[in-house]
């Protein structure tokens, strides 16, 4: 047995963690992942708005201030709306420049130009201008993945004129902001050869903007990503990450951020129309469900930590409580520690498994609703579950049974790893106490 660990340990720390490294500072990689937490506020916000134009009690309830609020809403809908229509209803025009800034500055370019650049590109194709309006129907959800790839497109072909030197040359003399002004438009006169073709040939060839059809292209892997089965190889990449001392969370999240905010649109999409909701896998889902109070789901173990005899886990315990109610764990990560302990490995990596497994059944069984919002993943796990499923207190129950699994699931491992911890606290007998116990 402990060769297979020491074997499956070899892997991941000289296997699977310089891989994970190398991605997680890759510099696309970086820039989306940013791009993404500078949308996150408006996003969040937007989600919550969406929440008043749906409250959370039935349109037949007889409650006064349910029927006041339903009045409400009917005769004030477009304004309730409009916060939402703002933030996530075109949260990909945040998403597009948000990455394009991060990718420009890490060249150490004009980070406000390139996202101009990208904002400028994007519009061309998923908002052409028809009949004097601008549609935003890809705008949301479906355009998310072509803002990645606009934006990439956009500040890389803006770096690779400035690399060799392309573009209009001004006296030094000139003002520092006309001469950027005028070192963009070699970059626009390119989009428009390259990118405005393309979509006129999609438009033209398949009738349709060119965001459809590259979610038509991903949307075998959207619906292949909203599985079970995908579900779980994403948290057991995470947490084998975590475990070999990577931030799992941020590599992963990475990945998957695009997939949750497209899966997050089309909910809130058919929840405005009235349709069933589908998507499962959802940040939120993420956060509030498979990762109580942290990864590896570590809230069970902080409440064993505050019963134990050990001094040291029950100081853990202790200085873990506080943020672990907000979702941060690293206190009990690193100071257990968690990380390449061999006797706490099982449950870190299964614990989150078994509770993916549990809160995908619920939800797809509707025992819980569908999250249809965003929370702040440093909410409180049973508020912001209630929260980004439409204040559905069902998921509250559900985040407590799965509280007292996780630490079910601990707790053997727990009692080994005190043992061990005891014995190494419990002070020596003095060499005059050895005699007198031999005397005696």
């Amino acid at each position: 047995m402990s060769s297979l660990s020491e074997k499956l340990f070899g892997v991941i720390e000289n296997r699977i963690s310089p891989i994970a490294a190398r991605l997680s500072s890759q510099r696309h990689m970086v820039a989306i992942k940013d791009g993404f937490i500078s949308s996150m506020p408006f996003l969040i916000v937007g989600s919550f708005m969406l929440l008043f134009a749906h409250p959370p009690f039935g349109a037949d309830s007889q409650w006064a201030f349910a029927q006041w609020w339903f009045g409400m809403i009917e005769r004030r809908s477009e304004q309730i709306m409009m916060p939402y229509n703002m933030t996530m209803g075109i949260m990909a025009v945040y998403i597009c420049a948000a990455i394009a800034y991060n990718l420009a500055i890490s060249y150490k370019m004009n980070g406000f130009m390139a996202a101009c650049l990208a904002l400028m590109s994007f519009l061309l194709v998923a908002a052409p201008q028809t009949n004097g309006r601008l549609p935003v129907s890809s705008l949301g959800g479906e355009g998310i993945f072509t803002a990645i790839i606009v934006s990439l497109y956009a500040t890389e072909l803006m770096h690779f004129l400035q690399k060799h030197n392309i573009g209009f040359k001004l006296p030094e003399q000139v003002l520092p902001k006309i001469r950027q002004s005028f070192n963009l438009l070699i970059p626009i006169l390119a989009i428009f050869l390259t990118l405005f073709p393309l979509s006129l040939l999609v438009q033209d060839q398949f009738g349709m903007l060119l965001p459809r059809a590259i979610m038509a292209f991903f949307k075998p892997i959207i619906s292949a990503s909203d599985s079970l089965p995908a579900i779980l190889i994403a948290v057991l990449l995470c947490h084998l990450l975590w475990f070999a001392g990577i931030h799992g969370a941020v590599i992963v999240g990475g990945i998957l951020q695009a997939f949750w905010l497209t899966n997050l649109g089309i909910n809130q999409q058919e929840l405005n129309a009235g349709q069933p909701i589908t998507q499962i896998f959802i940040e939120p889902f993420w956060q509030f469900f498979i990762v109580v109070g942290g990864s590896g789901s570590t809230m069970g173990l902080m409440f064993l930590y505050l019963c134990s005899r050990s001094v040291h886990l029950r100081s853990i315990g202790k200085l873990g409580l506080v943020p672990s109610m907000f979702n941060i764990n690293e206190p009990i990560i690193f100071g257990s520690p968690v990380v390449m302990n061999p006797l706490l490995f099982i449950p870190f990596v299964t614990t989150p498994l078994v509770n993916a497994v549990i809160a995908y059944v619920a939800t797809y069984t509707d025992l819980v609703n569908h999250v249809v919002s965003l929370a702040p993943w440093t909410t409180p796990c049973p508020i912001g579950a209630a929260w980004s499923t439409g204040w559905d207190f069902r998921a509250v129950i559900l985040v407590g049974v799965l509280i007292v699994i996780s630490a079910l699931i601990y707790y053997p491992f727990f009692k080994m790893y005190e043992r061990q911890l005891l014995a190494a606290e419990t002070p020596a007998p003095a060499e005059g106490e050895l005699k007198t116990m031999e005397n005696a």
